[in-house]
């Protein structure tokens, strides 16, 4: 009988122990750290002389701090850059260039996008982005992104390419360059956890 109180006891003990015992790495869910130093200002590149260039595809990502838009153009790069301006716009219409047409993007908030490059091959002068004013973007689906709400092709005038994003509200940004593309990543949250 000592002995099945003694086995009984140290059950006891081991299932206690186990219960207030601390969870392993796997057992804790990580966070992310999402902090940003972006800001929502106004982000240009101006000063780049012009050269004719034509812009090829828009494609988006979703990651896990932000969602993210690739405006691919070959030949440009850190060191050969393209000119470009984001900012955002009052209200949630992106005004087309020359006409001024007005161009409804949906969102909270409506980040306007203009590139130093046409939708145009500046050596041939056919489209080589099949894109349509006040359409949404060619090839880009925004279900199930956390920041991007709706994207809308604005136009294509004297070697700029005009377009609106719709975001969910005004959230911190960022645009740098990369061999051939230029990169828009607007964040989630202005808070440091994804």
């Amino acid at each position: 009988m000592r002995r099945w109180t003694n086995v009984l006891a140290a059950v006891v003990l081991a299932a206690g122990a186990a219960a207030t015992a601390v969870p392993t790495a796997s057992a804790v869910t990580a966070t992310t750290d999402c902090s940003t130093v972006w800001g929502s200002l106004d982000r240009q590149d101006r000063t780049v002389p012009y050269q004719p260039q034509a812009l090829t595809n828009i494609r988006t990502g979703a990651h896990e701090c932000f969602d993210r838009l690739v405006v691919d153009v070959p030949g440009t790069s850190p060191e050969n850059p393209l000119a470009y301006r984001v900012h955002y716009v009052n209200g949630n219409t992106v005004h087309q260039a020359g006409s001024g047409t007005p161009i409804p993007v949906n969102g909270g908030a409506v980040l306007e996008i203009v590139v130093g490059a046409s939708t145009y091959d500046p050596a041939t002068w056919e489209k080589v982005y099949p894109a349509r004013s006040g359409d949404a973007l060619p090839g880009v689906d925004l279900t199930g992104y956390r920041t991007f709400v709706d994207s809308r092709f604005a136009g294509s005038l004297e070697g700029e390419t005009q377009f609106g994003l719709g975001v969910r509200a005004r959230l911190p940004f960022e645009v740098f360059q990369l061999d051939n593309r230029l990169v828009i990543d607007v964040a989630h949250s202005w808070s440091a956890t994804g």
